[in-house]
């Protein structure tokens, strides 16, 4: 039997009003798919759930569906998919943590589980979204927010799914599109991921393909994303080349790049909690945060504490035999200095004493090493749960050596004090976007502190912790002659 539209049609509306009354309140309709594709979930293993072939196919795709999102959806709309991708997601964020450790082999997976509700949880939504008003004796002005388009977004090796999940929200609540590249290395959790969220937004009468992803992600696939006509913004999360590259796309970017965190103990210091913050966000997913602490500067007068205080945390201290050993295990060496191993990247400080020889039946998380302040792993992003600590003889010392091992990235430090004039010195120095006092640098992102999180922490380009608003283009509407003025 031949079925036609309206078969399909109805079908698909007699499925979702069954599976979700409660959420469906827009009919499904068939334009967001490329003209060559079936619609309906009649025909649900022929539609393409976001992932598509080409970037031109995925732009498409995408344009198609913002057009209609822009024109059909309000805000409460908006809110209602939000809403629905939140309950959803949670359910998922097992499955997402156990496909990105098992893919990537970075991390930790009860660590990723965190992360990924952290997404879902505190990425604002429609309530950031504020409309802005001036009235005056000539009339009113309103300036509003309104979505960019199709949203080019690039994505790393170490929070995939965090960051899809992160984007979205922030992105879809700002009334965009967006098309992601992901890293390859996760190519296999983000694709599940983009499916999930196009199914998500189905069944919550959403127009199919707001998100979507290149099936095979490349540099050669960026580069088409960051220069296709109908991409009007891009937003990279990753090292600082490929935001360097987006930069020359002409196309207005958001740009998160490393980081290489500092953290500073000086003597007023409660060292007992300055080790048990450190030890907790350094070894968090095994460091493969761009905010985790990565460096350690400590005022002489309390270094031996702190040393003490790290080890009761649980962390690991490395004797100078075991110190050269882990070196030669983790970090390759060429004419151009030192490099971080990456087979090493992300993988547990337990398995790392084990290829040294040392074994231990304690389920060690975090490695330590008292280093100068030049030491390769002192300079380095290493990624890995190995800290280096450096006793400075004054703070001036400690500020100095820590602007040092930023190395002007201006992305995250933190600092252990109870002066405030300290800490004013150190934040003032260091300009980074993220600056932590008295807490793991995870609080920075709101993990363990106020405010809302992100996965793009946009230093280069100026947004800091973005959210909705950061995907938006401000639009001014202006009623003159004194309208609407009633005093």
């Amino acid at each position: 039997m031949e079925i036609n539209e309206l078969d399909i049609d109805n079908i698909i509306k007699q499925v979702l009003a069954n599976i979700a009354p409660a959420l469906m309140d827009k009919p499904v309709v068939k334009t967001y798919l490329p003209d060559n594709q079936i619609v309906g979930i009649v025909a649900s293993n022929r539609i393409k759930y976001g992932i598509f072939e080409t970037v031109d196919e995925a732009v498409e795709a995408a344009d198609k569906a913002q057009q209609v999102y822009s024109k059909e959806y309000q805000l409460k709309d908006r809110d209602k998919l939000i809403t629905a991708l939140r309950t959803e997601l949670t359910l998922e964020v097992n499955t997402l943590a156990k496909m990105t450790y098992d893919e990537t082999g970075l991390g930790k997976y009860e660590d990723k589980v965190k992360k990924n509700l952290l997404a879902i949880n505190k990425t604002p939504g429609i309530e950031i979204l504020k409309t802005e008003a001036i009235s005056g004796d000539e009339g009113l002005t309103i300036i509003e927010h309104a979505p960019f388009g199709v949203i080019g977004a690039v994505t790393p090796v170490t929070n995939p799914t965090e960051t899809i999940i992160n984007n979205v929200i922030s992105m879809l609540t700002a009334g965009n599109s967006v098309v992601f590249n992901v890293h390859p290395g996760t190519k296999k959790s983000c694709t599940y991921l983009v499916e999930r969220i196009n199914q998500m937004i189905e069944v919550a009468g959403g127009p199919l393909n707001l998100v979507t992803m290149v099936k095979e992600p490349t540099m050669d696939s960026v580069k088409l994303l960051s220069t296709h006509p109908k991409i009007r913004m891009m937003v990279g999360t990753g090292g600082m080349g490929m935001v360097r590259s987006l930069l020359q796309s002409g196309k207005k970017v958001i740009g998160a790049g490393a980081g290489n965190p500092p953290v500073i103990v000086d003597k007023t210091a409660n060292i007992r909690t300055a080790a048990t913050e450190i030890f907790m966000g350094a070894s968090f997913d095994n460091n493969i945060l761009c905010i985790a602490e990565k460096e350690v500067f400590v005022e002489k007068e309390v270094y031996a504490d702190f040393i003490y205080y790290m080890v009761e945390a649980g962390a690991f201290l490395l004797t100078n035999a075991h110190l050269q050993q882990i070196m030669d295990l983790v970090l390759t060496h060429d004419s151009s200095g030192y490099h971080v191993a990456k087979n090493w990247v992300g993988k547990d400080a337990r398995k790392m004493l084990e290829a040294i020889g040392v074994v231990d039946n304690s389920d060690y998380k975090l490695l330590i090493c008292e280093v100068a302040h030049n030491h390769p792993f002192v300079m380095l992003e290493q990624l890995m749960p190995v800290l280096p600590i450096v006793k400075c003889d004054n703070l001036t010392e400690a500020i100095d050596y820590a602007l040092i091992a930023e190395q002007g990235n201006r992305h995250t430090a933190s600092m252990f004090s109870q002066s405030i004039d300290n800490l004013t010195a150190f934040a003032r120095k260091v300009e980074t976007t993220v600056f932590v006092k008295n807490a793991s640098t995870l609080a920075g992102v709101g993990f363990g502190g106020e405010g809302h999180t992100t996965m793009t922490i946009a230093g280069p380009t100026g947004e800091g912790i973005t959210n909705a608003m950061s995907f938006t283009r401000q639009r001014r509407c202006v009623l003159g002659d004194g309208g609407f003025r009633i005093i």
